[in-house]
């Protein structure tokens, strides 16, 4: 039974302790499942995504990169997120179901890690994909400068 389901069905399972491949496969895996039928950002990913397994692998990738810098990710992340459908509030949104899912799995240490380094991408995320749009819906021309 997956920690989200022992969560669900009122079980327990014990949390991780440290943070590690199988962990952020773990987490990927529980926070999307998640995340996919969510009402407000679940239709996004539903219209992004037309590969889950690749989508979920290329995002352990990038887990994987940024809290044990195996630095296997390699991409954009903004240049993947620009053309989304995405509002200011679907970033909180985003951050409370992975704050919920990494502490469900991670003991309080890993899962407060987790969730600082998801608050800071979020914060870069939206202050660089909202700050174009603003900019671009007030000055045509200017987004890609």
């Amino acid at each position: 039974m997956t920690p989200v389901a022992a969560h669900q069905t009122g079980a327990t399972a014990r949390k991780r302790e440290c943070l590690d491949e199988s962990g952020i496969t773990a987490l990927v895996a529980a926070f999307y499942a998640r995340a996919r039928v969510d009402d407000m950002i679940g239709p996004v990913f539903a219209a992004a995504v037309p590969d889950w397994d690749a989508h979920l692998a290329r995002l352990v990738d990038f887990w994987s990169s940024v809290m044990l810098t195996t630095g296997r990710y390699k991409g954009n992340p903004f240049a993947a997120h620009r053309s989304l459908p995405i509002r200011g509030e679907m970033f909180d949104r985003w951050l409370a179901l992975w704050r919920t899912t990494a502490d469900e799995l991670f003991e309080t240490g890993p899962a407060q890690q987790l969730t600082e380094k998801a608050e800071r991408i979020a914060a870069s995320l939206k202050d660089g994909l909202l700050f174009r749009k603003s900019i671009a819906s007030k000055c045509p021309g200017a987004a890609g400068h």
